[in-house]
């Protein structure tokens, strides 16, 4: 399977699908897929679709929205069933999320922020030392492409809206790292699984990137559910994600996005994530 070019998550950019409603006339299941791994031809998508189609035995519609934040919202109102979000999305929005499984990357079901800087700046060894230079976000609430940023700067006793002369939010973590690449920015930080997959992807790409310090390790970005998604639906999604590494299908899928499996997860892999966030909202009092 070919894979073009990868576009992000988580905050991403979002793919839609659209998929018919069946003959009886059933509601589709709708949901918000991280599109880190899809580039300008859909072929991955159409799989994923069909494949999700087959084993729930109902239509699936993937819903396409630009921020996390409008993926919570819908979510929240109920226009929404799942979506592959970001851990802090998940924390910010309990109340309204179901945890429904967890990718798992590696052997784990972890991943790291990396801070990355043009591969000619060969003097960046920590975040401060952009003081006064242009930095990209991906997302106001990313983990890796904003919070971490944040815990960074304020534990080296700075304040984040002050250090640098110009921030921009790009929306992906793709878009911030072509940001870097091509100058437009002087840093970023981005998720390291979108990171190491475009390692792979495009080559020469990451030829002009040079990862300056990789972060303690998060619990990787979730697919959540609506809390109040009814239980045959949720375990049904859950069953086909959780299984898919045991039939040829769905290995084939994993490994088009670089990933070994899902796994159900738990709330305490986000613990990490919860500590930062307190950090973070205690430092711009």
């Amino acid at each position: 399977m070919k894979v073009e070019m990868m576009r992000q998550w988580f905050g991403l950019a979002i793919l839609v699908w659209a998929a018919a409603v069946n003959a009886a006339g059933e509601p589709p299941l709708r949901l918000a897929l991280s599109a880190v791994f899809v580039g300008e031809h859909a072929d991955i998508v159409t799989r994923w679709q069909t494949y999700l189609q087959s084993r729930i035995q109902r239509p699936v519609k993937f819903v396409q929205r630009r921020s996390y934040k409008e993926l919570n919202d819908l979510l929240s109102q109920g226009n929404l069933d799942a979506g592959w979000v970001c851990g802090a999305p998940y924390l910010l929005n309990r109340a309204t999320q179901r945890l429904l499984a967890v990718p798992v990357w590696q052997g784990r079901p972890l991943y790291q922020s990396y801070l990355i800087v043009p591969s000619r700046d060969t003097s960046t060894r920590h975040i401060t030392d952009l003081r006064g230079r242009v930095f990209a976000y991906s997302d106001p609430l990313s983990n890796s492409g904003y919070f971490v940023a944040q815990g960074e700067l304020i534990e080296a006793g700075e304040v984040p809206k002050d250090f640098f002369s110009k921030t921009m939010f790009t929306y992906s973590h793709e878009n911030s790292i072509r940001a870097v690449a091509t100058g437009l920015v002087d840093g970023a930080r981005v998720d390291g699984y979108v990171y190491e997959t475009l390692r792979t992807l495009s080559p020469a790409l990451i030829e002009k990137i040079r990862v300056v310090k990789g972060s303690r390790e998060f619990g990787f970005p979730p697919i959540v559910a609506r809390h109040n998604l009814p239980a045959a639906d949720f375990e049904a999604l859950q069953r086909v994600l959780l299984s898919m590494h045991q039939d040829e299908a769905g290995r084939t899928l994993l490994a088009g996005v670089g990933l070994d499996r899902f796994e159900a997860g738990s709330p305490a892999l986000y613990e990490g994530i919860g500590t930062l966030l307190h950090k973070v909202h205690l430092g711009e009092r």
